[in-house]
C-alpha cells in the first residue's frame, strides 16, 4: 500500500521563528542607523564650515595681493610710459645733434675750401706785389688832416660812452658827429663800434672788422639810436680792449672816443695803462691813433664841473700822447 507524502507546512513554527528573527535584526539596524546619523551629519557640517572659513580667508588674502600687484603694475606701466617718452625725446635730440654735426662737417669742408682758395689768392697777390715793388717802389702816404684831425687811417674804431647822461642829453649829437667823422673817411677797410666797457654794437662781428660799405654805415647809424649797453663812464676798458684785439703792425688804425664824464679813477693810471699796450715804435708812432670828442653834457649839472674837467684833461693827454686830437664841443645843438 502506497505511503502518503508528508505535507509540508509553510507556516510552521520554525519558519516563523526565522522570519521573526530577520525582521528583528532589520529593525535593530534601522534603530542603530537612525541614532548615529545626526552625529555624522553634525561632524560633516563642522568640517565643511571650517573649510569654507579657511577658503574665504584665503580668497581675501588673494584679493589683497591682487590689488597690490595691480597697483604695482599700474605704477610700472606709468614709469615705462615716461621712460618711452624720455627715449623718444633723446632720440629726437640725437637726430638733431647728428644733423647739426653733418651740417658742421659740411661747413668745415666749405670753409676749408674757401681758406685754401684765399691762401692761393694771397700767395698770388703777394707775388704780384713783390713784382710791382721791384718795378716801382710804393710812395709814402702823406698824413692828411681835416680840421686838425689826422685822417690817414685805413681802419677806424668808435669807443662811445653809453651812460645815462649821454643817452638823455647828447645822443642826437653823438649820431651827428659819428656821421661827420665817417664822411671825412670816404672809404676805409674796416669799421668797429664798442662802448666804453668794450661791448660790441654788433655781437656777430665781435673781435673782427666790419667791412665798410654805404649800407653798413647806415646800419651803424640806425643801430646807434637804440643801442644802450651798461656803462661806467670810464673809457679805459673800451680803449684797451680795442687796442689789444685789433692792433696790427700792417694796419693804420684810429680810435675815436665819445664821452662826457670821468668821475672815478686816476687820470695818470689810465694814461699809463693805455701807454703800456699802445707802445710807440722806433719812429715815435703809437700802434693806434687816439682821438677824442667831449660832449658838454654836465656843464648844466650842479657840482659836476670837476668831472667835466677831469674828462677833458684825460682826453687831452690821451690824444696828445697817442698821435691824435681832442675836440671839446661847446654846445649840444
Amino acid at each position: 500500500m502506497r505511503k502518503r507524502r508528508r505535507e509540508i507546512q509553510v507556516f510552521s513554527l520554525s519558519f516563523l521563528d526565522v522570519v521573526s528573527c530577520g525582521f528583528g535584526a532589520i529593525i535593530l539596524l534601522l534603530v542603530i542607523s537612525r541614532f548615529s546619523e545626526p552625529l555624522v551629519i553634525e561632524k560633516i557640517s563642522v568640517d565643511l564650515s571650517g573649510q569654507v572659513t579657511e577658503l574665504e580667508e584665503q580668497l581675501h588674502e588673494i584679493r589683497g595681493q591682487t590689488d597690490i600687484l595691480n597697483r604695482e603694475l599700474t605704477s610700472r606701466q606709468e614709469q615705462l610710459s615716461k621712460e618711452e617718452e624720455k627715449i623718444a625725446r633723446l632720440q629726437g635730440e640725437l637726430e638733431k645733434i647728428r644733423g647739426e654735426f653733418r651740417a658742421a662737417q659740411s661747413d668745415v669742408t666749405v670753409q676749408s675750401r674757401i681758406e685754401a682758395q684765399m691762401e692761393s689768392a694771397r700767395q698770388k697777390l703777394s707775388q704780384e706785389m713783390k713784382r710791382l715793388q721791384q718795378v716801382s717802389p710804393p710812395e709814402k702816404i702823406p698824413d692828411q688832416t681835416i680840421g686838425g684831425v689826422p685822417v690817414d687811417s685805413e681802419y677806424i674804431i668808435f669807443v662811445i660812452d653809453t651812460s645815462g647822461s649821454m643817452q638823455r642829453y647828447a645822443w642826437p649829437q653823438v649820431r651827428t658827429k659819428m656821421d661827420e667823422i665817417l664822411r671825412i673817411y670816404p672809404r676805409v677797410k674796416g669799421i668797429q663800434v664798442l662802448n666804453d666797457m668794450g661791448d660790441y654794437m654788433f655781437s656777430q662781428y665781435a673781435g673782427r672788422w666790419i667791412r665798410d660799405s654805404p649800407a653798413r654805415r647806415r646800419a651803424i647809424l640806425k643801430r646807434l639810436g637804440s643801442w644802450a649797453p651798461f656803462s661806467n663812464s670810464s673809457p679805459v676798458e673800451g680803449v684797451t680792449s680795442a687796442i689789444r684785439r685789433f692792433y696790427s703792425p700792417d694796419k693804420r688804425i684810429s680810435i675815436y672816443i665819445f664821452g662826457d664824464d670821468f668821475a672815478r679813477g686816476s687820470i695818470q693810471q689810465v694814461i699809463d695803462t693805455v701807454s703800456t699796450i699802445n707802445r710807440a715804435s722806433a719812429d715815435g708812432r703809437r700802434r693806434v691813433r687816439i682821438h677824442a670828442v667831449g660832449f658838454p653834457v654836465l656843464f648844466t649839472q650842479p657840482g659836476a664841473n670837476a668831472n667835466v674837467t677831469r674828462f677833458a684833461a684825460l682826453m687831452r693827454r690821451l690824444a696828445e700822447e697817442n698821435n691824435g686830437s681832442f675836440v671839446g664841443l661847446n654846445s649840444l645843438r
